[in-house]
C-alpha cells in the first residue's frame, strides 16, 4: 500500500461568493448606519431621535441590500445561463469546431497539439459543455453566481454590521454621541477588515487600513452636513 495519501485542498476561492456579500452587507450596515446616526446626532436631534433614525436606516438597509444583491447577481446568474445555452446549442451543431476550439485553448496555454487534442477528446467524451465551461467561458462551479445565497448573506451581515453602532446610542451620553459613535465605528470596521482580510487570505493591514479610511470619510461628511443642516434649520 502506498504511503502517499492525496487529499482535497481547500482553496480561499471557494469562499468569494458569500465572502464579497458578507464583507459588503457588514461594512455597508457599520457605515451607513453610523453616518446616519453622526449626521442626525451632529444636528442636534434627541437621543430618541437618533435612535429611530437608526432603526429605520437598519432595517431599510437590509432589504436594500437584499434587494440589491439578489437582482445584480441574478444578472450575472442570467448572462452565464445564456453563454451556456449558447455554448450547449454549439456543441450541438458543431461538434468537431467545438472540439477544435478547445485544443487551441490548451495549446495557447503551453500543451503540446497531440496532447491538447486528446485532453480534448477526454473532457468532451466525459462532459463536453462543463469543460468549455471552465477552459472557455471561465465558469465553474465554484464561482458560478448564486443570487439568494449573496441576498441573505448581504441582508443577514448589514444588520449585524448596524447593530453595532446603534448599540452605541443605547450606551453613551448624548453629550458624547457624535464622537461615541465614530470612534466605535471606526474599531468596528478595522475589526471588519481584519476579519475579512484573514477570511480571504489577504494582506490583513492593507485590508483593515482601506476600510477604516473609507469608513472615517463617510461618516466625517454626514457629520458635517448634519451639523450645517442642523444649525440652519
Amino acid at each position: 500500500m502506498s504511503r502517499f495519501h492525496i487529499y482535497p485542498e481547500k482553496h480561499l476561492v471557494g469562499r468569494i461568493g458569500w465572502l464579497r456579500a458578507a464583507v459588503l452587507g457588514a461594512n455597508d450596515g457599520i457605515v451607513s448606519t453610523a453616518s446616519l446616526i453622526v449626521g442626525v446626532a451632529a444636528a442636534s436631534a434627541a437621543t430618541s431621535e437618533v435612535l429611530v433614525a437608526g432603526v429605520a436606516g437598519l432595517v431599510a438597509g437590509a432589504m436594500s441590500m437584499a434587494a440589491g444583491e439578489y437582482v445584480s447577481v441574478s444578472s450575472q446568474s442570467d448572462t452565464e445561463q445564456a453563454d451556456l445555452a449558447r455554448e450547449r446549442a454549439e456543441l450541438a451543431g458543431q461538434t468537431e469546431f467545438e472540439r477544435e476550439e478547445l485544443t487551441q485553448i490548451y495549446v495557447d496555454r503551453g500543451v503540446d497539439a497531440d496532447l491538447a487534442r486528446q485532453v480534448a477528446d477526454q473532457l468532451m467524451a466525459k462532459d463536453a459543455l462543463g469543460a468549455h465551461a471552465r477552459d472557455e467561458l471561465g465558469i465553474s462551479e465554484v464561482t458560478t453566481a448564486r443570487p439568494i445565497q449573496a441576498a441573505l448573506t448581504s441582508a443577514a451581515t448589514f444588520a449585524v454590521g448596524a447593530v453595532l453602532p446603534l448599540a452605541m446610542v443605547l450606551l453613551l451620553p448624548r453629550s458624547v454621541l457624535v464622537a461615541g459613535v465614530s470612534i466605535a465605528s471606526l474599531l468596528f470596521l478595522a475589526l471588519l477588515g481584519g476579519i475579512g482580510a484573514r477570511a480571504g487570505g489577504a494582506n490583513i493591514v492593507r485590508a483593515t487600513v482601506r476600510v477604516t479610511f473609507w469608513g472615517a470619510l463617510a461618516m466625517a461628511l454626514t457629520a458635517g452636513i448634519g451639523a450645517i443642516f442642523g444649525k440652519v434649520v
